[in-house]
């Protein structure tokens, strides 16, 4: 079942009659938090988290925690954080009644010897319209790709990537202004909303899942630094406008102009150069950048840019 939503997306009240069904929840990036904090707003019998070990970033190489974690915690849940899945096995195993998984970008593919462990399996949100960009970065894809929709899909995990049958779909419009941290955001409340609306018909077998039709699909790969790298030679100024709102976060975008070597944060397109900072791109068209960060590491405007940094061609 396919339904569309608007841009004013209203929030719904989640399905009545909430199960007690124990609930292993899978999640690691920010992007998963929406659901688990929604479910466990909806009350739903959340008996485990599992996420991956915590990891050093930043240049102090400090020790995170998955922001999913540092919720359980908070509402006293357990969190299990295998660096091999097979080592919980028995735990889960030990979980009466058979719980349900539900997974939100968890980082790691689930074995089939996990999947089989839950009833009626694990449930997934992945914020695509299925077959559509199975894959890491669905998100970013059709932000550069210059999609017109995009959605949220809830499906049957199965072991190959993306590609279990479908429950709901709901789609979203997109207007080309929306930017990746956006975008996160709003499919992460979208998706939330429809698993804590779903979950109990999917749980009592009210709701069954349909196929995907594989001959359709389409793959995103996982994002990279060398993703971050723009070529006015090879794009066009919409592809590159495009993508700097995709790549906001990560890897952001990366111009030479000049002597310089720039990150751009916001740009738009035009007919005719209107800046020294102004590229011509491959369709004859201009780049015409309106934020960046400086060599300073501050983000600035471009006429703040010009005024402190002189422009060597």
């Amino acid at each position: 079942m396919i339904r569309s939503t608007t841009k004013d997306m209203s929030k719904t009240t989640p399905t009545s009659g909430i199960s007690r069904q124990p609930i292993i929840f899978f999640g690691t990036e920010d992007f998963s938090l929406y659901s688990l904090r929604a479910l466990v707003e909806a009350g739903f019998n959340i008996v485990t988290v599992i996420t991956k070990p915590d990891s050093r970033r930043g240049r102090s190489s400090k020790l995170i925690q998955p922001a999913v974690k540092q919720f359980a915690s908070q509402h006293h849940i357990p969190v299990w954080q295998p660096n091999r899945l097979k080592d919980i096995i028995n735990d889960i195993k030990n979980i009466t009644p058979r719980p349900t998984g539900v997974l939100v970008s968890y980082g790691k593919i689930i074995p089939q010897t996990i999947i089989d462990l839950f009833q009626p399996g694990i449930i997934n949100v992945h914020p695509s319209l299925l077959p559509k960009y199975r894959g890491p970065s669905p998100i970013e894809s059709a932000i550069a790709n210059r999609d017109k929709i995009t959605g949220v899909t809830i499906m049957q995990l199965e072991q190959a990537m993306d590609a279990g049958p479908i429950y709901y779909q709901e789609t979203y419009p997109l207007d080309f202004t929306e930017t990746q941290p956006e975008l996160y955001q709003t499919l992460g409340q979208l998706g939330a909303q429809l698993l804590t609306q779903k979950l109990p018909d999917i749980i009592n077998g009210i709701l069954q899942p349909t196929p995907q039709d594989n001959s359709r699909a389409t793959y995103c790969s996982l994002l990279s630094k060398d993703d971050s790298r723009l070529d006015p030679q090879q794009l066009t100024a919409d592809q590159i406008e495009a993508k700097i709102r995709a790549h906001l976060t990560y890897p952001r975008s990366r111009l030479k102009i000049g002597q310089y070597d720039l990150i751009v944060t916001k740009a738009c397109t035009t007919q005719k150069p209107e800046t020294p900072l102004d590229i011509k791109c491959t369709d004859g068209k201009y780049l015409s950048i309106d934020e960046l960060i400086a060599p300073s590491g501050k983000t600035i405007s471009t006429d703040a840019f010009l005024r402190g940094y002189p422009l060597q061609r």
